[in-house]
């Protein structure tokens, strides 16, 4: 048991928002300290693992500069102003879509999304515009805050219930290769055959969130327009305090 005190670790290193690779390292670190390995041994295993699997890394060390460059070239620009002119996005339908897409596409074994390729240059600026055409200006922190929480929420829900449809993906053949251990015998079809409900209903649970979201943000557009029409009027009254009395009168 006292060998499990890394996930201790990583549970409290989050919490404290601390810098996620050196939670996990240090937790790793910890782990193999209480089961016994020497500091040497640790820092070995970790070299050794790093190169056998140090092709895992290339995709995001291709990807971020190309990234990069297309933001630094309008990407999200474009992104906002290909949303605007669609009539009825929400942020809510645009997140929802990209769940559905991102999950169906995980379920056959494609990774074709992910926070720094799609969410941050095309997800998120495209939900934000959406509510910005909604509001007509400029959205308040707190809501632009919980839009990019949305986005970055619904990646990871698409990927993690997504991906346990596929046969040959880790976390298939993680758990069959426990319950072997534990000598249960089950196939790899049921097991991805199983994850079927439960990322139909992650995403009717996530498609009722986003709609709680879109009604959010209708409110806020409400209250926006509210506002605007006492400024109008206040102004007109300033401008013209004799027809501002008679219509007291």
């Amino acid at each position: 048991m006292l060998s499990l005190i890394g996930i201790l670790v990583v549970v409290v290193g989050f919490m404290l928002r601390l810098n996620t690779l050196l939670v996990v390292v240090l937790a790793g670190i910890v782990t193999g300290l209480v089961s016994g390995m020497s500091f040497n041994a640790i820092v070995s295993d970790f070299g050794k693992f790093f190169i056998e699997n140090r092709y895992m890394s290339l995709a995001i060390a291709m990807t971020l500069p190309v990234i990069g460059i297309l933001e630094r070239y309008g990407l999200k620009e474009q992104a906002e102003k290909i949303i605007k002119r669609v009539k009825n996005a929400t942020a809510g339908r645009v997140m929802l879509t990209y769940l559905g897409i991102r999950e169906i596409s995980a379920a056959v074994g494609l990774n074709i999304g992910g926070h720094p390729q799609t969410v941050r240059p095309l997800v998120a600026p495209m939900s934000e515009a959406a509510a910005k055409a909604k509001i007509k200006g400029p959205l308040p922190e707190k809501l632009s805050t919980e839009i990019k929480t949305f986005a970055a929420t619904v990646e990871n829900t698409a990927w993690f219930f997504g991906e346990d449809i596929f046969i040959a993906t880790g976390a298939i053949l993680l758990m069959k290769g426990f319950f072997e251990t534990q000598g249960m015998h089950v196939g790899v079809w049921n097991m991805a055959f199983w994850g079927i409900p439960t990322a139909l209903s992650a995403f009717i649970i996530s498609w009722f969130r986003l709609r709680r979201l879109d009604r959010r943000i209708s409110q806020a557009a409400l209250q926006v327009a509210h506002s605007s029409e006492g400024h109008t009027v206040e102004a007109q009254a300033k401008d013209n305090p004799e027809s501002a009395d008679k219509e007291v009168d």
